[in-house]
């Protein structure tokens, strides 16, 4: 993995050594003061040995802050791209007395309405109060395709820095200066707002306990020592110490939680606190729109039901005939159904849908087609059918929607038959579900259809349960329910009706192209505004959990091998029989223990691109992921030192005057 180390990132890493950065990080603050006694010591008393240990202890710290330095670096680029978007501009905001005066971008405030034409550049965070209009936000997405933002709806809110492509809209702005959207982008794509996590506090307030007890044992080992005729110098104590502190894990915390916000960034996803992004890790019920996440969202037309006495052929003309001129995603399937290749004659009349008639169809040579609503058809026709009765049953009773189509013929008006409108389960959804419910997570379907559609979709995605003809305060009353029973759930919604449930989930992500009070109420909000993505925060949650328990892991039980090279270093004099525990059969104490200081520095540096990319997450159960890690962070986290400081010994071994 390519870690990007340009100078920027290596003056990062040098500016982090100062001790009042450092005080956020306890284990490496005691291995930096470790090394600046280790160098007094060194120019007071000069050796090889002295020396070694000293360069080593130093690099130590420095590759500790290297690695945040990275992480961070990795942020750069992007708020870069971001800074370009906050050029001052001149806006048109609007007078009290209903005028327009030119004013710079930068002296907006919270409230104040402007006018945005095709070609300029929105100046703000802002909700759309007037108008509608094409908007090209690749700036921020990424997404080259332009978006509709409107008034009065679920789509308007407006992101400062995007362009207008047509129209006008009149945006009333909803940020101050400094705390828009894309400044807190950037915040958080630099590092220099995230704010530790609680499971990243506790950890570290289990390395500093860790630190302290082994401060207290070096201490204490110096006068034991001397009574045991082993005195050991205050240079050797420093090593046992850095070397039995979890240094590891200390250096690579902090980088291990901003590569994982980094992670989320990068799928264009703005997480408020490191907390969302935790939460998502240990989320137990997942609550998902039915439209647009689980199906397509535009039902499609998948097969036709003739009445008898009616051809097959006959209904397939009339449906592609009635479909023709209508440009809805159902009208358009109906085409690709049938599969003809016809066109409307001259002389065709178009009749629009309405919802008064919610029927459409054509009136040609002297024969009306329609289709529609099975009761409005029926009504129509004047008259109903058994048979067609039980094939609108029929359809219904699979989640679909039937459209009945119909045709006049001067006075003589007949059914025809039944379109099966589907709402498609999109591809690779059953999977995903599986995998969800392998990782132990829940997943509730939430629609408004009714619980006969809704139980015909949730069985063919294979959700665990569903929310039938669902509003907000049900979603609410839902996640309450289950966060009663200590679940951590998380949900996805863009309107303002999403807002209490948002604020109320765990884990809460509002869409980009939704209202600004969704936005205001979730703690995440995804660029793309698209719902299937809270499947992947899920699992971005997931992974930096893991990442940081395996190298935990790993970095403990680092620490158990290397108390077999540098304890016999330092008593093998004193008490010969703890030579039985050098199983490494190390050249020389020396040699022991400056192997032992330059494995546990050159370990933080293997690590931490697995530190930035994240343990490879696979869904599987609580007690196989437990499994994993002991047996590949754990028992490798044992025989790594063993193989390494051996190695290591055979060259320092060879270095004149140790």
């Amino acid at each position: 993995m390519n870690l990007n180390i340009d100078r920027q990132v290596l003056l990062g890493a040098v500016t982090k050594l100062d001790p009042r950065q450092l005080v956020r990080e306890p284990v490496m603050l005691v291995v930096e003061i470790g090394a600046v006694v280790t160098t007094v010591l060194s120019v007071v008393d000069p050796s090889v040995l002295g020396w070694m240990v000293t360069v080593w202890l130093w690099l130590t710290v420095l590759f500790a802050t290297l690695a945040e330095s990275v992480a961070e670096g990795r942020g750069k680029a992007q708020a870069a791209s971001l800074r370009a978007l906050q050029t001052e501009t001149t806006a048109n905001r609007r007078t009290p007395g209903g005028g327009i005066e030119e004013v710079p971008s930068t002296s907006l405030r919270s409230g104040d309405v402007v006018v945005v034409a095709a070609g300029e550049r929105i100046p703000g965070d802002g909700e759309v109060i007037e108008g509608v209009a094409s908007v090209d936000e690749s700036a921020v997405t990424g997404e080259s395709a332009p978006v509709i933002r409107e008034s009065g709806g679920d789509r308007s809110a407006v992101t400062g820095g995007t362009t207008v492509l047509s129209d006008q809209v009149a945006v009333r702005i909803t940020s101050e200066p400094g705390q828009s959207f894309v400044d807190r982008m950037i915040a958080l794509v630099e590092g220099s707002e995230r704010q530790r996590t609680p499971n990243e506090i506790a950890l570290n307030v289990l390395l500093s306990a860790l630190t302290v007890v082994f401060v207290v044992v070096c201490a204490t080992l110096w006068p034991v020592a001397d009574h045991n005729g082993a005195r050991q110098p205050v240079l050797v104590l420093v090593a046992l110490l850095v070397c039995l502190i979890p240094t590891t894990i200390g250096a690579l915390l902090s980088a291990i939680g901003i590569a994982g916000m980094d992670r989320l960034v990068r799928r264009n996803v703005l997480a408020m606190s490191g907390r969302a992004v935790e939460a998502a890790g240990d989320v137990d019920v997942l609550l998902l729109d039915k439209t647009g996440t689980i199906t397509l969202g535009n039902r499609h037309a998948t097969e036709l039901l003739p009445v008898d006495g009616v051809d097959p052929d006959e209904l397939a003309q009339a449906a592609l005939l009635s479909s023709l001129a209508d440009e809805t995603p159902e009208g358009r399937s109906i085409v690709t159904l049938v599969g003809g290749e016809a066109t409307l004659p001259r002389d065709a009349e178009l009749v629009e849908f309405s919802a008064t008639t919610r029927m459409s169809g054509v009136d040609t040579g002297g024969r009306q087609l329609r289709k529609g609503a099975g009761s409005a058809v029926t009504a129509w026709v004047g008259h109903s059918d058994p048979q067609l009765d039980g094939l609108v049953e029929q359809v219904s009773a699979t989640g679909g929607t039937p459209l009945v189509v119909a045709e006049a013929r001067g006075e003589e008006r007949r059914l025809l038959g039944v379109i099966h409108l589907k709402d498609v389960v999109k591809p690779g959804m059953r999977e995903r579900f599986d995998e969800l419910r392998a990782m132990g997570i829940r997943t509730v379907m939430i629609t408004g259809d009714n619980a006969t559609t809704a139980k015909a979709i949730a069985g063919e995605a294979r959700v665990d349960d569903f929310l039938a003809e669902a509003t907000p305060e049900d979603k609410l009353a839902l996640i309450r329910e289950q966060q009663t029973g200590g679940r951590l759930v998380a949900m996805c919604g863009d309107g303002t009706n999403d807002a209490p449930a948002l604020a109320q989930a765990d884990v809460g992500v509002a869409m980009n192209t939704g209202t600004v009070a969704a936005k205001e109420a979730g703690n995440m909000v995804d660029l793309d505004s698209d719902p299937t993505k809270l499947i992947d925060i899920v699992e971005i949650g997931k992974q930096l959990l893991i990442t940081r328990g395996a190298l935990t892991t790993f970095s403990v039980a680092n620490d158990v091998a290397k108390y077999f090279a540098i304890l016999p270093a330092m008593f093998v004099v004193a008490f010969p029989d703890l030579d039985v525990l050098n199983v490494m059969r190390l050249s020389s104490p020396e040699s022991a223990i400056v192997s032992a200081v330059v494995f546990n520095a050159l370990v933080i540096v293997a690590l931490i691109p697995l530190a930035l990319r994240g343990v490879r997450y696979r869904p599987s159960s609580a007690a196989a992921l437990l499994r994993r890690n002991i047996l590949l962070y754990g028992v490798g986290g044992l025989i790594a030192p063993f193989v390494g400081i051996k190695l290591l010994d055979l060259v320092v071994s060879l270095i004149p005057g140790l």
